[in-house]
């Protein structure tokens, strides 16, 4: 909780506390719970908003509140008020206390998002661009003129900036960060009040930072998000992959993300949803990962061309555009390994716990990089198999690392905001998950993009169980 939050609610306790004070205390604690309530209260509303995690705090202040002060009020005939009775006081008093108690506690399931600072030895930057294919028909829309457009979040090494703003997370503004986490919300059926903290947060990049002047060119990661996720849903891993030197590319995919804020101000919200027949999501899963991989590609060559110098860009010429990895999580995991099995400008695959979805494999002749959560009973019996399949077809070393206590969300942000679930985010700390996730793909990525010595098993196999499939010539 924030500074504010707490002196709210330390007055809170303090006014339930009055009743059971010496008669000499009591004045002056009903008079510093108080105030410590209207203080705390008035100065998170003025600072950064009234968070929803307050308002049974200040809740109980209001109910105890009246309690607190008039006994300590003379009458006209200057006897002081009788308390309420004992029975009666210590139930509501009990009660009072458990509302309080709700605030922190809310806070604690559902807080501001709090990113790891990044390992590398380069400050991170990043901004948000928007492109247009042109050769490509909206799928979406029965529109023949509305063309594909995707937004792009870049990550990237920054110069040294003292004192620089930190980047929202979610969007380029509160207002879109807003909208997005509401969207997010929506999408999974809660109240997008519960998503409140990440419309909040701010991450440990910097807005349009200055793109670092060492380094030479740097190696590109493009990443698709899971089923109706968004650009930003593995801030964690693109700040952490940018500050040691690659340029991340984030992909919003419009009428697929819960909502893509564009340019011009409009929001474009999501059209996918699963219809709870098994056969029929697999078909529409099949159809929207072969949009996803087309995104890929289309941003593939956007950052050709800014990587030889063609179109206008900070990071014109800093590309190294031949060690590219497509990666993506749970659908834009199967999205990525599409993208790299078609288009030979993709040198790696890494797949965050993403079913192929793939009815007719082929050889995909290049790394893959597949982490898995812990499998258990309610894991498809479906999913293993078929990510088998496709990796015993490559014909390059491929590696599987399924991590224990993990659960599909831990391979994204979500364990730094939402409540610490088994089911939903794993048993890792909050901050295991994504530091996990960013050290298994950083491994993989140094290795088979910057080709670096040694296997990269070596730095795989401390974080789960590893298995390794040696590359195969399938003809």
């Amino acid at each position: 909780m924030t500074g504010p939050e707490l002196l709210a609610v330390l007055g809170a306790v303090a006014l339930v506390l009055v009743r059971w004070l010496p008669p000499g205390a009591r004045r002056v604690t009903a008079a510093a719970g108080g105030v410590a309530v209207l203080a705390g209260g008035a100065t998170a509303a003025l600072t950064g908003g009234l968070r929803w995690q307050l308002a049974p705090v200040l809740a109980a202040a209001l109910l105890v509140g009246p309690f607190a002060v008039a006994p300590l009020l003379p009458r006209r005939s200057g006897r002081a008020p009788r308390r309420a009775r004992r029975w009666l006081a210590v139930p509501a008093s009990a009660a009072c206390l458990l509302l309080v108690a709700a605030g922190p506690a809310a806070t604690w399931a559902f807080p501001v998002p709090d990113f790891p600072r990044p390992t590398g030895p380069y400050p991170v930057g990043t901004r948000v661009v928007e492109w247009t294919d042109g050769q490509r028909p909206e799928p979406a829309t029965a529109d023949p003129d509305d063309r594909r457009t995707v937004v792009v979040q870049l990550w990237y090494p920054a110069a040294p900036g003292p004192g620089a703003a930190r980047a929202h997370y979610l969007g380029r503004t509160e207002q879109e960060s807003r909208t997005v986490a509401d969207a997010l919300a929506g999408y999974a059926g809660l109240p997008g009040l519960l998503l409140d903290g990440p419309a909040r947060a701010r991450t440990r990049s910097v807005p349009d930072a200055a793109v670092a002047v060492d380094g030479g060119r740097f190696p590109v990661v493009l990443f698709s998000p899971g089923l109706g996720g968004v650009r930003g849903q593995n801030t964690a891993l693109a700040e952490e992959l940018a500050s040691h030197g690659y340029v991340v590319a984030g992909l919003d995919h419009p009428y697929d993300s819960a909502a893509v804020v564009l340019a011009d101000g409009r929001t474009v919200p999501t059209r996918v949803a699963s219809t709870g027949d098994r056969a029929e999501d697999e078909r529409r899963a099949v159809g929207w990962k072969e949009v996803r991989a087309a995104d890929l590609g289309f941003v593939l060559g956007r950052l050709q061309r800014i990587g030889r110098g063609q179109d206008a860009d900070p990071l014109a010429g800093r590309l190294d555009t031949a060690r590219v990895a497509a990666a993506g999580h749970s659908l834009g995991g199967a999205a990525a390994l599409l993208a790299a099995r078609r288009d030979a400008g993709f040198a790696a695959a890494i797949d965050l716990d993403g079913n192929p979805h793939d009815p007719a494999p082929q050889p995909l002749h290049r790394p893959v990089l597949a982490l898995t959560q812990e499998i258990g009973p309610q894991t498809d019996p479906d999913y293993l198999p078929a990510l088998q399949k496709v990796l015993d077809l490559d014909t390059a070393d491929s590696y599987r690392l399924t991590v224990p206590g993990t659960a599909h969300l831990t391979f994204t942000d979500a364990p730094l905001y939402l409540p610490p679930f088994p089911s939903l985010v794993g048993t890792l700390d909050r901050t295991d998950g994504p530091r996990l996730t960013a050290a298994a793909c950083l491994a993989f990525l140094d290795t088979v993009l910057r080709d670096r010595p040694g296997d990269p098993a070596a730095a795989l196999a401390p974080l789960g169980e590893l298995t390794v499939h040696h590359g195969q010539d399938h003809g």
